[in-house]
């Protein structure tokens, strides 16, 4: 998971440069989610040892830990619908393919943790499964705007990774409830 988290940290940089420099809605989405990715993977890496129950409670905070990049995608792709000027195709394009490939390599990591029932290795596998399909959005989303010339396939993509994040906190919230309600104390 310390692997995970520094890949990510790494792009993370990359990417939100990137963005900054050239505007697109997706790329900035993704790379808030490449930091939410960095918290999660390290709080994994720190409540691994907890106990079931401490482990719990972790998963339900790392549940908000993945609507941040959701709320910050959704006001961004706000603003764009605003003005939805097309994104450089080339640094939009080239930074989603390192990013991808940044992406299958911790997905590889944690393939063998996807169907563990913990909230913790669901929100590690969910996380990077997907970064990885957001990747190929926001590649598409370059090519599409090409002979388009519009910027509304980013915008689209962009609210599509946000959703796609809005699932995944859903999911880690019920993982994590049942799995404390699972661990809780009887009471006396």
């Amino acid at each position: 998971m310390l692997l995970v988290a520094l890949l990510n940290l790494a792009y993370f940089g990359i990417e939100f440069t990137t963005a900054l420099l050239i505007g697109p809605v997706s790329l900035f989405a993704d790379s808030v989610d490449f930091l939410e990715d960095t918290s999660i993977n390290f709080l994994i890496f720190v409540a691994v040892a907890w106990s079931a129950r401490a482990r719990g409670a972790v998963g339900r905070i790392l549940a908000f830990v993945i609507l941040v990049p959701a709320m910050v995608t959704f006001v961004t792709a706000g603003m764009k619908i605003l003005n939805p000027v097309a994104p450089a195709f080339a640094p939009m394009s080239l930074t989603a393919l390192g990013a991808l490939l940044v992406n299958l390599a911790c997905a590889f990591i944690l393939v063998r943790h996807r169907h563990h029932e913990g909230s913790l290795s669901r929100a590690a596998w969910l996380s990077a499964r997907n970064d990885a399909l957001a990747n190929v959005g926001i590649i598409a989303a370059a090519l599409a705007a090409i002979p388009l010339q519009s910027g509304w396939p980013d915008i689209i993509v962009g609210i599509a990774i946000g959703l796609l994040n809005l699932d995944a906190a859903r999911t880690v919230w019920r993982v994590a409830s049942n799995e404390s309600r699972q661990h809780a104390e009887p009471e006396p």
